[in-house]
């Protein structure tokens, strides 16, 4: 057993690791949500860093108007900004056309209207051109603007400003593609100092941002991310430097430019590390287009690099970041510059993933391991605990060092290599019960045989002394009824009969031993002890009386059926008898042939319930009748028996307790020799006020006055009380 669970192990351990190399996106999404609740717990340290975002927020649509705002107002925004000071204007805004707002291309509108005179030209209003003041903003100040992935394929392609070297085995070959670029208009491209891809994720869909594309595969040349491009301005230098793998071929590993060594994952992106978003980062454009030398924007502006964005929620441009918040795009780039200027960077190279699936194997190693020799309970202890381990080194990884460490494929992958192993441990564990399953499922009820399986009992030869109930019942007139039928209508009678009489004995929680012909065989008090097995026997005999009333009622069978029972209790022989390869749970004894005897008894007392002088003084509360001291076939010595009336209920009405005394006065005069004819029509008519069954018991009884002969004195201590 111990090699079949290495077996299942190694097979389970070798097929999630094969899971993880493929690393589909159900894992990567609870990875990635892992990593999110990590920087929950342990966001970025907050620091007033040179970063800042002129936002185009509500308040400024409020006083200057709608957007698009007129590229001369824009121009204006970039003149205070360069005038404030700024190291670096960074546009998070496209500019792909001309200005609908110029005069020269307002001339028809205005001239039509009357305002401007007939025979100007729109030449003679470029010197006017909205774009033009704009462009010369942006060639006076250190301005970044930005382009984009294009879904238009014939958008054409935008050559990068800045520079690039590339160290180690093309890494630029793995970078994400931009296929097509958004065009910048033509003067403003030439009047800028620098050109950013404004894309925060390859896949615009992402509806959380956790890394960024630093670099991009543009058509002509490789594009920087506006982040970079803006730190690329802001610091004077003209080449950005991509670091690879010397060996491996388009697998990046960092980007280096102004001092600054940056973390890269194999397609050039990287990992953001938020902090949460904070007022203190935002200027509203508004103040800044404000006349005059306002202090606190120049606080906010001089020397810093500033992003131009919009928080206006009509404008669509709010991200999700890795800490719930829903932000402003640009402040997603402004947060990714403060990281790299805080040197605080996120890494998972792969060394990291594969530790994780070290540690995956030792776990599930672990696991296999301690189950093999202990069992499910110190394997959950040992595996809780080596969880515990990998959680808190994955979290003080995380916090101290930035290193992301995925803590949940090795916790997943060992309880699923626990969860197989308890699964293979079960079924091996389970086989002595679907063996006791298949030996008491058709005779016992299913809550006795619940019990059963719980209990362990064991299945082997032999058996032990105990006290049972037994019951036999056989159908009254057989040979009859089966004449009526054929073998076939025959079975299907008796399957539908048995299935009733079966239901009560089950019901009561008895074991069906056997189906002998047109008899049942059952008994109680095995293979579960229960005190109070005489009563859940009689009460089972009662039931199936009630049985058998709706089986005739529905005209189950095409004659009336009626069936005795008898039930006698004492000490059998319990257990399994029978061939070392086939055997049988039964009883054997004394007492079994007495219930069969007192089963055929029932003839002789014209009644259909009968039982032994034990099991009415074991259901005391029962409504038992004497029935005398029987003289059964097979047996020596007569045999005390009662027959069964009804229940407790019964049992306890004035009717039954008058009944029960006219009976005894009655069993006594029959045993005397006295006159009974009116004692019996009296015991008549009460008894079958009762149970209409008492009439033929009472008719047969002065001729079985021999039963009763010696019970003249003694008949009150031959019942229950």
């Amino acid at each position: 057993m111990r090699k079949a669970f290495f077996a299942i192990g190694f097979v389970l351990l070798a097929a999630l690791t094969v899971l993880r190399a493929l690393d589909p996106y159900p894992v990567q999404a609870v990875r990635e949500l892992y990593f999110d609740s990590l920087q929950r717990l342990s966001p970025r340290a907050q620091a007033d860093l040179p970063v800042r975002v002129v936002d185009i927020d509500e308040a400024s649509l409020q006083s200057i108007g709608q957007w698009p705002w007129s590229r001369d107002r824009l121009g204006m925004l970039v003149d205070r900004m360069t005038g404030y000071g700024a190291a670096a204007i960074v546009f998070d805004v496209l500019f792909p056309e001309a200005d609908r707002l110029s005069p020269a291309n307002l001339a028809g509108d205005l001239q039509s209207l009357g305002v401007l005179a007939p025979g100007v030209t729109a030449s003679e209003l470029a010197p006017l051109d909205n774009d033009l003041r704009f462009a010369r903003a942006i060639a006076a100040g250190p301005v970044v603007l930005g382009t984009a992935n294009s879904t238009d394929k014939s958008a054409g392609a935008i050559k990068s400003l800045a520079g690039f070297v590339e160290v180690g085995n093309a890494p630029s070959v793995g970078l994400l593609p931009v296929e097509a670029a958004v065009p910048i208009l033509a003067p403003l491209r030439d009047a800028a100092s620098g050109i950013g891809v404004i894309n925060i994720s390859p896949f615009e869909e992402a509806t959380v941002v956790r890394r960024i594309p630093l670099i991009w595969q543009g058509q002509e040349g490789l594009l920087p991310s506006l982040s970079i491009e803006g730190l690329r301005v802001a610091t004077g230098e003209s080449t950005i430097v991509l670091v690879g793998e010397p060996d491996l071929e388009g697998f990046m590993q960092s980007v280096r430019l102004s001092g600054f060594d940056i973390p890269t994952t194999p397609d050039g992106q990287m990992w953001v590390r938020y902090r949460p978003d904070t007022p203190d980062l935002y200027v509203s454009a508004r103040d800044v287009l404000a006349e005059g030398d306002n202090p606190a924007v120049r606080a906010k502006l001089e020397g810093n690099i500033v992003f131009i964005g919009t928080s206006a929620a009509g404008l669509l441009d709010i991200r999700t970041t890795a800490l719930g918040q829903n932000v402003p795009g640009v402040s997603i780039h402004a947060q990714l510059l403060e990281q790299i200027l805080q040197g605080d960077f996120l890494r998972r190279d792969g060394a990291v993933q594969a530790a994780e699936v070290l540690v995956f194997l030792a776990i599930g190693l672990i696991v296999v391991g301690v189950m093999s020799v202990s069992g499910p309970v110190a394997s959950i202890f040992a595996g809780l605990s080596a969880a515990a381990v990998i959680a808190g080194a994955s979290w003080i990884a995380f916090r101290d060092k930035g290193i992301l460490f995925d803590a949940t494929f090795p916790l997943f992958g060992g309880f699923l290599t626990f969860a197989a192993v308890s699964a293979y441990q079960f079924v091996i564990a389970d086989r002595d019960k679907r063996m006791i399953r298949r030996s008491f499922s058709h005779y016992v009820a299913p809550s006795v045989l619940g019990q059963i399986e719980r209990s362990g009992h064991k299945l082997e030869l032999g058996g032990v002394m105990q006290p049972v109930t037994v019951m036999f019942s056989d159908i009254r007139g057989f040979t009859p009824l089966s004449e009526t039928m054929t073998a076939t209508e025959l079975v299907e009678v008796l399957n539908r009969l048995f299935t009733e009489l079966g239901d009560e004995i089950l019901l009561h929680q008895g074991t069906i031993d056997k189906f002998i012909g047109d008899a049942i065989m059952a008994f109680w008090n095995a293979p579960l002890e229960m005190a109070d097995h005489p009563s859940r026997a009689a009460a089972a005999a009662l039931g199936m009386r009630l049985a058998l009333q709706r089986f005739n009622a529905a005209k189950g069978a095409p004659l009336p059926v009626a069936v005795a029972l008898g039930v006698a209790t004492g000490t059998v022989c319990v257990g399994n008898i029978g061939s070392r390869d086939r055997f049988n749970y039964t009883v054997v004894g004394e007492t079994v042939n007495q219930a069969a005897r007192i089963e055929a008894g029932c003839r002789a007392v014209d009644y259909d319930i009968l039982v032994s002088r034990d099991t009415a003084l074991g259901a005391s509360d029962m409504a038992f009748l004497d029935a005398g001291r029987l003289t059964l076939k097979g047996v020596s010595e007569r045999i005390s028996a009662s027959i069964l009336v009804g229940g407790p209920e019964m049992a306890k009405t004035p009717e039954f307790q008058a009944l029960l005394k006219a009976h005894e006065a009655l069993i006594a005069a029959v045993g005397s020799g006295q006159e009974t004819s009116e004692m019996l029509a009296d015991c008549r008519a009460r008894g079958v006020a009762l149970e209409p069954g008492l009439h033929t018991f009472y008719d047969k009884m002065l001729q079985r006055r021999g039963d009763f002969a010696s019970q003249a004195s003694t008949h009150q201590t031959a019942m229950p009380r």
